[in-house]
């Protein structure tokens, strides 16, 4: 990407803008910048589908987008791009910059004139093939502690408020400066090559789902939560504007905080990508306009950021081909000046980042798989899901493996097949029936070793029967009854 320089943030090693801030701020600011963290992750999604569909409203829209000049500077170290071709790597951040929204739209989102926070608390990367192979989204933890180029370590949610905070010039300008630092301190930790960007504000997420007429949720049990203000009966709800925004930022109460919020994130994407693909809105003059008109109103991309290119390359998307994955972490540490943080390691997440875009299995060498009936696997439950290592490995017994499971065996964030050497063979077995974003890791195991991850990720199922194919009865027993998923805490 290239444009006219913005500030950069350059300069003497400092503190960041988030260690310099002083005093903590008051719980409706909080909620706002920290609870309104799907607002990226669903323009992601209206630009897979709703842009890829909507192509005669092009012109009104690329006309009135926001285009940062954003200038990536050079690393030290190289970075190994892992895309092909014309892939592409799109950044895409969320923050509560409130600066140019009216007196109404605060009043609308309950929060203050204060012009919001620019700490980016959400941020994933749209991996999608040249090929039109399946897409992938990729989750960046906003707690990472992670290398801030010309700053301090910092969580990876300060580089943007750093670049934005230490650099002058007009609003837009600084903008650029903050975009330009966060994409090159996710290419430094991941090793990928940053194409695009985009971000989105809080409002834009409240416009977006009330754009669409609210997506429905199941909630498995009923909730009254005071911190984010959510209260709902369990059951079914069709959830829009305020309500959806309480839905996703809520994690008091929640099991596991943050990991369970961020489930009920990617429950509610799930859900609004489909309500995005579906003629409901696609056919529906008004909402497509509407859609449209909130994507507008509150998007920022980078200069060269071609949406007609973009939308043809995604128009073959839809919600049954694109998988969503966060980055591993190897621990949760408390940092002085910094707070709560998920300490991660380079090396370990470009070799996630390998798996999850298809590079990870060269690893295994070019040995033929072996055939399931001489393989034996361990399943481990690392994740939330009661009674998933059970499930899977019952799955795997249907597929004609050996599989004995552990019910409880600590926490993996990312579902993760550990093996030795000289079990390449085994694995690649294994793999035939998993999803491609589970994580490869060299272990000194006994045998290979399913570890479910708090990512959901599993086994996949049985392929259901064509209606037209003869089904002839059997003695044999009925597969296992999937683990129920159709409900969020």
């Amino acid at each position: 990407m290239s444009g006219a320089t913005a500030g950069s943030g350059n300069g003497p090693t400092m503190p960041s803008a988030r260690h310099r801030a002083g005093k903590a701020p008051g719980q409706v600011l909080v909620w706002s910048r920290r609870f309104g963290a799907l607002v990226a992750t669903v323009v992601s999604m209206t630009l897979l589908v709703g842009f890829g569909y909507g192509w005669y409203n092009y012109h009104t829209l690329d006309q009135n987008l926001h285009r940062l000049q954003i200038v990536t500077k050079p690393i030290t170290k190289q970075v190994a791009s892992a895309t092909s071709g014309s892939d592409m790597n799109i950044l895409i951040a969320g923050n509560d910059d409130r600066t140019n929204e009216t007196p109404a739209e605060l009043a609308q989102l309950h929060t203050g004139s204060d012009g919001g926070s620019m700490a980016t608390d959400t941020m994933m990367i749209v991996h999608v093939p040249a090929n039109g192979a399946d897409a992938t989204l990729i989750s960046l933890p906003r707690d990472a502690y992670v290398a801030i180029p010309g700053f301090q370590e910092n969580k990876l949610n300060s580089a943007y408020a750093d670049g934005y905070t230490y650099s002058s010039g007009t609003p837009d300008q600084r903008r650029a400066a903050g975009a330009s630092l966060l994409i090159q301190t996710v290419e430094n930790l991941t090793g990928l090559a940053i194409n695009h960007f985009v971000m989105v504000n809080l409002l834009g997420f409240y416009r977006i789902s009330n754009a669409i007429g609210g997506v429905t949720v199941n909630l498995c049990h009923a909730v009254d939560d005071h911190y984010s203000g959510f209260v709902e009966s369990a059951g079914v709800h069709v959830l829009q504007g305020l309500t959806a925004l309480e839905f996703v930022r809520q994690r008091h109460g929640l099991t596991n905080g943050d990991i369970d919020r961020t489930a009920r994130q990617r429950y509610f994407l799930t859900a609004a990508f489909r309500k995005i693909a579906s003629a409901g809105v696609l056919l529906n003059p008004g909402r497509l306009g509407s859609l449209i008109k909130a994507v507008d109103s509150s998007l920022y991309v980078d200069s060269g950021f071609d949406l007609l290119s973009f939308a043809k390359q995604m128009s073959n998307l839809n919600a049954n081909n694109i998988h969503g994955q966060a980055i591993p972490f190897v621990r949760y540490d408390t940092v002085a000046n910094v707070g709560s943080v998920e300490i991660v390691d380079p090396g370990q997440v470009r070799q996630f980042m390998a798996n999850v875009l298809g590079q990870g299995q060269a690893v295994l060498g070019t040995v033929a798989p072996a055939a399931p009936s001489s393989v034996t696997v361990q399943v481990l439950n690392g994740g939330t899901q009661d009674g998933a290592a059970q499930h899977n490995a019952q799955l795997l017994r249907g597929y004609g493996f050996t599989a004995s499971y552990t019910s409880a065996a600590g926490s993996s964030a990312a579902t993760t097949v550990e093996y030795a050497a000289g079990m390449q063979a085994q694995v690649k077995a294994l793999l035939k029936y998993l999803p491609p974003t589970v994580v490869l890791q060299q272990s000194d195991v006994p045998t290979p070793t399913l570890v479910l991850g708090q990512d959901g990720l599993g086994v996949n199922p049985p392929a259901a029967p064509s209606p037209s194919a003869s089904v002839t009865p059997t003695a044999t027993a009925p597969a296992p009854k999937p683990i129920d998923a159709s409900c969020i805490n």
